[in-house]
């Protein structure tokens, strides 16, 4: 006698994933389900949802590599199930990354001998190498302070209004004013003269940026550190300066050897750097580096012994990944100093093949600077009827991921498109941008301007108000307000309701 099964009763392993029932029901997204899921269904009906998700090679909004060699690939996937904080357990990795360390120093002339041993240490980010950078700074600030009788309860940071959310993040979290130099337009980045100005003896550390995130550009450190010399010989104070080089750090040493921002400069006595951005390592990597010991107050160091010696520790995290530690002494040793220079130069070089295409539409100021990050921000010459928002969400429509963005205070009626040129994007893929930026441009010049239909509608809404009114013709620079407005604001409704 033959036994045999309805569908419903026999092995789930027979059924294709897309014939089975745990495809009929949405998956949860509140409570953690009763039942278990076979393996193969988990993984085709999460990978289905995230094809949902922008191409990471065509995300020109983001500094962070997405690309690396399958070698450096196997030797994170090797190191994945291995916390970086298990010192005694994985003394190799510990060692890799302070030869990092060591490295990243000497590449930023640190005073150093040759076999000398720098302070420093691998972060997640930039982010958190800043906090850790600013803590030193406040905690050295505070006992110069208490050891001289003076109020030590109100420090302060001068920045430029262009720096990255994480020092506003710092100055919330730790309570230090963040006193910010206000941008104008055409100049958007921190002015020397203007932070100089704005220091006082509260003031912890001035803190200036390697590599604008708006629009790529160096600051002038050399001339921060003359101005602030100065001003310190006049008052008597020691106010130093910390170097955002989030973007630029793996960038100057190679493409402006002979640019002084680093620990060549007297008053620079930290520098932050991301690994995970021109490091050219995946996302969760970064580096902070001090000038020497005096720098980094003892007592926020802990002290960790293991296999006979001693071990500093100084991070806001505990248990942390070991592969992107691993990844950047991989680059360091597989790339060399060649290899860098060699991959930051095609940077550049693509990035000018992008300006000049889009200089050749004649239908862009392009805002960022030849020299600084390989980056172009650039901007509609005239906007009057559509603007950088929409050819933003165009191009989406062609895979391209590039951001539109108001300038902070005092330039924030300038909107800007910003295209980064990382490592994997090719001068193909310049050349294609160009010509799918043209064709967004076509669609946009046959369509009605939004300013138009918006007026439009009012009209229809409340004709009474319309007929006989009195039309006042706004100025160009009003115009472009009210539209940045607009969009800050619909921006903002879509992040409120998750979709960013």
């Amino acid at each position: 006698m033959v036994l045999s099964k309805t569908a419903s009763e026999s092995d789930v392993s027979v059924h294709s994933t897309f014939a089975s029932r745990y495809v009929r029901s949405s998956l949860p997204r509140f409570k953690m389900q009763e039942n278990s899921i076979p393996k193969e269904a988990a993984y085709q009906i999460i990978n289905d949802e995230l094809m949902l998700d922008g191409n990471p090679r065509l995300n020109l909004a983001s500094f962070v590599t997405t690309w690396m060699e399958p070698e450096c690939d196997k030797l994170m996937m090797a190191a994945i199930n291995k916390n970086y904080v298990d010192m005694d357990e994985y003394p190799v990795t510990t060692e890799l990354q302070n030869r990092c360390v060591n490295m990243i120093a000497h590449l930023f002339n640190a005073p150093l001998g040759e076999s000398e041993t720098a302070i420093g240490v691998g972060t997640v980010g930039s982010s958190e190498a800043i906090m850790l950078a600013g803590l030193a700074f406040k905690r050295r600030w505070q006992n110069k302070r208490r050891a001289e009788g003076k109020p030590f309860d109100k420090p302060n940071i001068v920045t430029g209004a262009n720096v990255q959310v994480c020092w506003e993040k710092f100055a919330r979290y730790f309570e230090v004013e963040l006193k910010e130099v206000k941008l104008r337009e055409g100049y958007y980045v921190m002015d020397p003269t203007k932070a100089v100005e704005m220091v006082d003896e509260n003031t912890i550390c001035v803190a200036a940026i390697l590599g604008s995130t708006l629009n790529g550009e160096f600051e002038d450190v050399k001339l921060l550190n003359d101005l602030l010399e100065e001003k310190n010989k006049e008052t008597g104070w020691d106010t130093p300066i910390h170097v955002d080089a989030a973007s630029g750090g793996f960038i100057a040493p190679f493409l402006y050897p002979e640019l002084e921002w680093d620990f060549r400069l007297p008053l620079v006595k930290s520098i932050n750097v991301s690994g995970h951005k021109y490091g050219l390592v995946y996302a969760g990597i970064g580096w902070v580096i001090w000038r020497s010991k005096e720098d980094l107050p003892e007592e926020l160091i802990f002290h960790i012994n293991y296999l006979g010696a001693d071990q500093p520790t100084f991070t806001l995290n505990f248990s942390k990944g070991s592969s992107q530690v691993i990844a950047q002494y991989y680059q360091l040793i597989r790339l060399g100093f060649e290899g860098y220079r060699n991959v930051m130069e095609n940077c550049r070089e693509n990035a000018m093949v992008l300006k000049e295409g889009l200089e050749k539409t004649g239908r862009f100021n392009i805002v960022s600077k030849d020299d600084g990050v390989p980056l172009v921000a650039f901007s509609l010459k005239d906007n009057t009827r559509h603007d950088e928002f929409e050819v933003s969400d165009y191009l989406r429509r062609f895979g391209w991921i590039v951001p539109a963005y108001t300038m902070p205070p005092d330039a924030q009626h300038v909107t800007v498109l910003r295209v980064v040129i990382r490592e994997d994007f090719s001068r193909t893929l310049a050349e294609r941008l160009v010509l799918d930026i043209e064709k967004v441009l076509h669609e946009l010049d046959a369509l009605p301007s939004k300013l138009t239909a918006n007026f439009s509608v009012k009209c229809e809404v409340k004709k009474a108000d319309c007929k006989g009114a009195v039309v006042v013709k706004k100025t160009a620079l009003e115009t472009q307000r009210e539209i940045t407005t607009a969009w800050k604001k619909f921006v903002m409704q879509r992040k409120t309701n998750g979709v960013c």
